[in-house]
């Protein structure tokens, strides 16, 4: 018999700047990180005036974590130290991982506007923080979608109703879904005992949540997301809780301050990526 999960927390989206004055929707901090290991950040971007997003995040580093970029509407022009160049479009995904270090620059391309995204950094263990750093970016169209009655459910990492997504296996179970149900729809989504869950909606209501809140939910085997009179649309996140200490200084992630304190003096000296 399974096992409902229950909302054991809610959290709100609040405004904020990051980049070149790029206006976001974040969730972060300490209790956060707590909350939603072994995820750290989510941002959402969803503006249709440029002069919001356009400055874009010139080129700055990372370490020690995985970021993942989902563009539902609009381009994204990616460019790092190695050389890699890419660009998402829309339903888009790129999967980053800094680990050791990587120096890149996120640049936004207007269209007609309209410019819809995520970032969610996923914290890497403390055995793979230094590991080589790359990336890969996936089409929508290699991201398959599972139609359920009224709801579609797009898989991007993880499996879900025996359709796996794209991204690789990792050792934190990274599981992403983008959800959307019509008006007054009701959807179990089965998701393993061990995986930390949460859920943002982006677009309508539940019974539980607003737009741009989050919920994260205790133990279990099976959430519900029941929507409102105008539908729901939101992310599933999921992955394998790591328990271990968090020390994030900006772009940095790791376990104690010294290592922070290594991830500067490397930068700023010009070691960050000298390894590669």
């Amino acid at each position: 018999m399974s096992k409902l999960r229950s909302i054991t927390r809610r959290l709100r989206a609040r405004p904020a700047s990051d980049g070149d004055g790029v206006k976001i929707q974040r969730i972060a901090g300490r209790d956060v990180t707590a909350a939603l290991d072994p995820f750290i950040l989510l941002d959402e971007i969803h503006s249709e005036d440029g002069a919001d997003y356009i400055g874009g995040f010139p080129a700055h580093p990372h370490r020690g974590f995985e970021t993942v970029t989902y563009l539902l509407h609009g381009a994204l022009r990616h460019e790092d130290h190695l050389g890699n160049v890419g660009r998402l479009g829309d339903g888009g995904v790129q999967w980053m991982t800094a680990g050791s270090g990587i120096v890149h620059a996120e640049m936004p391309e207007q269209s007609d506007g309209l410019f819809h995204g995520f970032q969610l950094w996923l914290n890497l263990p403390a055995a793979e923080k230094m590991r080589a750093p790359g990336y890969t970016d996936y089409s929508a169209a290699d991201i398959p979608t599972v139609q359920a009655d009224a709801a579609t459910v797009k898989v991007i990492a993880g499996t879900y109703a025996g359709v796996a997504g794209p991204v690789a296996a990792r050792s934190t179970e990274p599981l992403l879904l983008d959800v959307a149900l019509g008006p007054q729809q009701r959807l179990e989504i089965p998701v393993a005992g061990h995986l930390a869950v949460a859920f943002y909606l982006y677009a309508g209501e539940t019974a539980d949540l607003q737009q741009r809140d989050l919920a994260v939910y205790g133990p279990g085997d099976t959430l519900v997301i029941a929507a409102g009179e105008k539908g729901a649309r939101g992310l599933l996140l999921g992955g394998r809780a790591l328990h271990q200490p968090v020390a994030q200084y900006g772009p940095f992630v790791m376990n104690t301050g010294e290592e922070i304190e290594q991830a500067i003096d490397d930068y700023n000296n010009g070691r960050l990526t000298a390894h590669i």
